[in-house]
């Protein structure tokens, strides 16, 4: 499914099938691939059929780089067919585990919050912050931007005061509407009312927030780069020495990555990436176009294809973030240097 293709024309139980098949012939993106097919079968109504998606990759003998976040995916899902006790034990068990990651906090606590559970919910985002963000950071990743929304909009409908995170939130927010008038649990009101100005009113107010929900789940593919490691670019260019016209030397390719994703981003490209790529990959995507590796032309259509299933990471790197590149420097000190 492209990016761009409007809801209503998605065939979701068409697209989780294409999903699974593409697993198949990319079972290191697996994971990724079978989570989002489980996505679309929730979206067609066919929520056992996810969890059996979820259950699958549970029980994946090569084990899960996110195995919190499909537990959790997992719980949401039970709770909205019946499976209450067993979704609120999953919960339970995510949070005792505490994970690093702030995804499958969110998606636990807006399920308690969905079905009214708002004092559990404000419970699991406090846990949440305190353990992800114990110092309340002024630019804390975004990654768990999520987090701190979901805190502010609970504590809203609690009706609890503003706190420091809450304050944190309002300031990351960029919406024309603030999160304050968003997360107001009077807001409901105003869609009986009679008076024209109030529904004017609300309606920008949703219009405001339908934004923000698309904006975060567009998930449009990036423009990425692609990036070889020392010893990948090695291999390469041993087994492929004509690829050494695009590739001089591995301190030249990392210098043109970060120029290159600087003029993008000078130029207004939006959502750019890096994609890290592997010779065993590469000579399998050739195979797959039916091409030879030794053809240039071939190395953007592999990182657009890299994006496609997942494997960008973000370019910049947020602040105090390790660089892109492999070194273990951060991104300040190493390619980040202006």
């Amino acid at each position: 499914m492209r990016p761009d293709t409007p809801a209503e024309n998605v065939d979701h139980t068409a697209e989780a099938a294409r999903l699974e098949r593409t697993a198949g012939l990319y079972p290191e993106d697996a994971e990724t691939l079978l989570l989002r097919a489980a996505a679309h079968l929730e979206l067609s109504g066919d929520r056992p059929a996810a969890t059996a998606l979820y259950d699958r990759l549970l029980s994946s003998a090569d084990g899960l780089d996110n195995p919190a976040l499909v537990r959790a995916l997992k719980a949401s899902n039970l709770w909205e067919y019946g499976h209450e006790a067993e979704a609120r034990a999953i919960i339970e068990g995510i949070r005792t585990t505490a994970p690093r990651d702030p995804a499958p906090w969110v998606i636990v606590a807006e399920a308690l919050e969905s079905h009214d559970e708002l004092e559990a919910a404000a419970e699991t985002f406090g846990e949440a912050a305190d353990l992800l963000l114990p110092h309340s950071p002024e630019e804390p990743p975004p990654a768990t931007h999520p987090l701190l929304y979901g805190r502010h909009r609970v504590r809203r409908m609690l009706g609890l005061p503003h706190d420091d995170r809450d304050t944190l939130a309002d300031t990351l927010h960029t919406s024309p509407v603030s999160l304050d008038e968003l997360h107001d649990p009077k807001r409901v009101w105003s869609l009986g009312s009679d008076n024209p100005a109030e529904l004017a009113a609300e309606i920008s107010r949703l219009r405001a927030e339908l934004g923000a929900y698309r904006e975060a789940l567009s998930r449009p593919f990036p423009v990425a780069i692609l990036h070889w490691p020392a010893p990948e670019l090695s291999e390469l260019l041993s087994a492929y020495p004509t690829l050494s016209s695009e590739y001089p030397s591995h301190t030249d390719h990392l210098s043109t990555i970060e120029s290159s994703l600087r003029e993008l981003s000078a130029s207004g490209t939006p959502n750019l990436g890096i994609v890290t790529g592997t010779v065993p990959s590469y000579e399998a995507f050739a195979a797959s176009e039916g091409t030879s590796p030794t053809d240039p032309t071939l190395l953007p259509q592999y990182a657009t294809t890299l994006a496609a299933r997942g494997r960008a990471v973000a370019w910049p790197p947020g602040r105090g973030a390790g660089c892109w590149c492999g070194t273990g420097e951060q991104y300040g000190e190493c390619h980040g240097i202006r």
